[in-house]
């Protein structure tokens, strides 16, 4: 194991987005397995599968495929991205700001920090909550209250006590729900459901592997800030591996399980998670209940977190010592109000809209970050990062919001809103289904590609003479 410093768990971290000198990076590029298993041994990963079979009308072998391609491309990127932050110690949405400057990576960190902090916190508490108001029958308001306080606690503290939480949250809800996903295709109705449902549509099809990018996806603007405490010498090989491996196995496990649930009848009226273990002897439902519960704390404490890390990479001044804890219990409360009107909506048609509205802007930013690090490699960086650098980049806010309008208008498939291509196509039973992110992703980085070369944004010295710390990263300090 690489450790150059001792971890901290039981202090609060103090600062926000500084850079991490070397006297304070620790950890083994192994613990982000269970960094990025734990957060999605929770819920929400289940009901991705299920949407593939019980929404989309794929017959369960057609929806693995779609949900292991999906999971594939999204695990890939949270690989690679995860190797960026050893280099200069740095959050994923501050080093976003070589693609689009200081000014134009305002928006990308805008949309993260309302997508982590509140969107994707508003979807794991409901379903916690849900869990825990069945286990116990407490009224579902104290029960998401009970989540949110747990979640926030974790993120306050901050980096070193959620990767202690993960390591070990990622055992105890792994060895649960492999209980729980036995019991699930034990169930007697789920061997001639998978016989008898063999629908395939490309509509469906596309729609599946869409959601489950999202769903794995949704991790990758976080990726290089819970990889940015790792020494500089780690192995980003073994990183990235470990990275990927993680998100990828724990979300095509529990999406196999969703899809295979599915095939069970469950009560009328019964909540989403509910009808999730109905089907399940008494004890192993319980215990799925409690890790369903506790994998919506794993997975919110990594979105609360990076929630006010994107809000501090948009710029925001903040004098406190402590702002980006403070950022996270603001967030917590916004996110209980919203949690709370969510459970009164529809759960499953809301969930199937986020999970798409996640695809569409973070594949075309992914094309453009991608495209950029490449255009960059052998490169430092250090003098486009800062917040008073007199750093622009056009290239980077012109592809996005050129590459997500044109996707988003032509190719949109959801209740919100459908494109043109998917209205002239027979609209919500369009059989093209949702290339949304396929073209997002594509146009974006090809874009970026071509504005870059026109623009010729700054580029730095050799990277080997990159400063061991990059000073100025935050709008209050020097490092962290």
């Amino acid at each position: 194991m690489t450790t150059t410093a001792p971890a901290r768990p039981t202090s609060v971290e103090p600062g926000g987005i500084e850079a991490i000198p070397a006297s304070k990076r620790h950890g083994s590029p192994w613990q982000l397995f269970a960094t990025w298993t734990a957060p999605n041994l929770e819920f929400a990963t289940v009901f991705v599968g299920f949407l593939a079979v019980g929404v989309f009308g794929l017959g369960f072998w057609q929806g693995i495929a779609a949900i292991v391609l999906g999971n594939a491309l999204g695990a890939a990127t949270q690989g690679i991205l995860s190797t960026w932050g050893p280099r200069e110690g740095l959050a994923q949405l501050v080093l976003s700001r070589t693609a689009f400057g200081l000014r134009g990576n305002i928006l990308p960190a805008a949309i993260n920090t309302v997508m982590a902090g509140l969107g994707w916190f508003a979807v794991n508490s409901v379903s916690g909550a849900f869990a825990l108001a069945t286990l116990t029958g407490m009224p579902i308001w104290i029960a998401l209250l009970i989540i949110v306080v747990l979640e926030v606690a974790l993120a306050f503290v901050g980096h070193d006590l959620v990767q202690v939480f993960e390591r070990y949250a990622s055992i105890v809800l792994g060895v649960v729900f492999i209980i729980a996903t036995i019991a699930i295709f034990a169930n007697p109705q789920v061997a001639p459901g998978i016989a008898s449902h063999n629908g395939f549509s490309l509509a469906g099809f596309t729609l599946t592997a869409s959601a489950a990018f999202g769903y794995a996806a949704g991790w990758n603007p976080y990726a290089s800030d819970y990889s940015r405490y790792l020494p500089k010498s780690v192995s980003l090989v073994k990183a990235g591996w470990a990275a990927g491996l993680g998100n990828f196995v724990s979300c095509t496990v529990l999406m196999a399980a969703g899809a295979a649930s599915a095939l069970i009848i469950a009560p009328k009226g019964a909540s989403p998670t509910d009808a999730f273990v109905s089907g399940m002897p008494t004890w192993i439902a319980d215990i799925t209940l409690v890790a369903i519960a506790i994998g919506a704390i794993a997975a919110n404490a990594l979105n609360i977190y990076s929630g006010a890390m994107s809000f501090l990479a948009a710029g925001v001044r903040i004098r406190f010592g402590l702002r980006r804890a403070i950022i996270a219990v603001a967030f917590g409360i916004l996110g209980f109000a919203i949690a709370l009107i969510s459970i009164l909506a529809n759960y499953t048609e809301n969930y199937e809209n986020f999970l798409l509205v996640i695809a569409y802007w973070i594949a075309p930013w992914l094309g453009i970050v991608l495209v950029d690090r490449l255009l960059r490699r052998g490169t430092a960086i250090a003098a486009f990062i800062p917040d008073k650098a007199k750093y622009r980049n056009p290239a980077g806010i012109i592809s996005l919001i050129v590459a997500g309008v044109v996707s988003i208008v032509l190719f949109a498939n959801q209740t919100l809103y459908t494109g043109v291509v998917v209205q002239a196509t027979g609209g919500l039973k369009s059989p093209i289904g949702d290339l949304t992110p396929l073209v997002g992703f594509i146009l974006a980085g090809a874009l970026y590609y071509a504005l870059f070369k026109a623009f010729k944004p700054q580029l730095g010295g050799p990277v080997a003479e990159e400063p061991d710390v990059i000073i100025g990263v935050d709008a209050a300090d020097s490092v962290a």
